[in-house]
């Protein structure tokens, strides 16, 4: 990327299930749900949304060989979308195991994302 013009930052989690995917996707979500750029397109190259380029960088603090990134950049509709898989976020216990709802253990994944948006 070689300018980056903002950066939303979101937090995801999976309170029940232990999936690194769900709480990625909700902290992509979280970063980008609020926003509305009408002015982007006049300042990317060809005025066009396809030569955006997005960089998602995600604090995931366990099961990272589980993350589904091809979910994470479908959360994203326009640009050239690279997803940069760090360290991090959370884990912290719920408190109680719900086998009905996909628990293993009793813990709350906790992912950061970090969406930057330029050309």
């Amino acid at each position: 990327m070689e300018k980056i013009l903002f950066i939303e930052i979101g937090m995801g989690t999976d309170l029940h299930g232990q999936d690194v995917t769900k709480a990625a996707v909700r902290a992509v979500r979280n970063a980008i749900h609020r926003n509305s750029m009408p002015g982007l397109r006049s300042i990317l190259p060809g005025g066009s949304l396809d030569s955006m380029k997005v960089r998602v960088k995600l604090a995931v603090p366990c099961d990272r060989d589980k993350l589904d990134t091809d979910a994470v950049k479908a959360q994203l509709p326009y640009g050239e979308v690279e997803v940069v898989v760090t360290e991090g976020g959370m884990l912290t216990s719920s408190g109680i195991v719900l086998p009905d709802k996909g628990d293993r253990n009793d813990l709350i994944y906790v992912v950061i994302a970090a969406v930057e948006v330029g050309y």
